[in-house]
């Protein structure tokens, strides 16, 4: 039993699949929350632009 546990956890050290797609994850969140940002900034600059627009029309 023991050996059997030991074992496991020497597979488990060496396998880095599910840490590479935790970073990736990672990654895209953070991507996610600076588009996320940018698109809500520049709607409202551009909500301004065109109401001035609109107004000088």
């Amino acid at each position: 039993m023991m050996l059997y546990l030991v074992q496991f956890l020497q597979r488990f050290q060496k396998d880095e699949k599910g840490q590479a797609l935790t970073e990736y994850g990672l990654i895209i969140a953070l991507i996610a929350v600076f588009v996320i940002g940018a698109v809500t900034l520049i709607g409202t600059n551009l909500d301004a632009i065109l109401r001035t627009i609109a107004g000088a029309l």
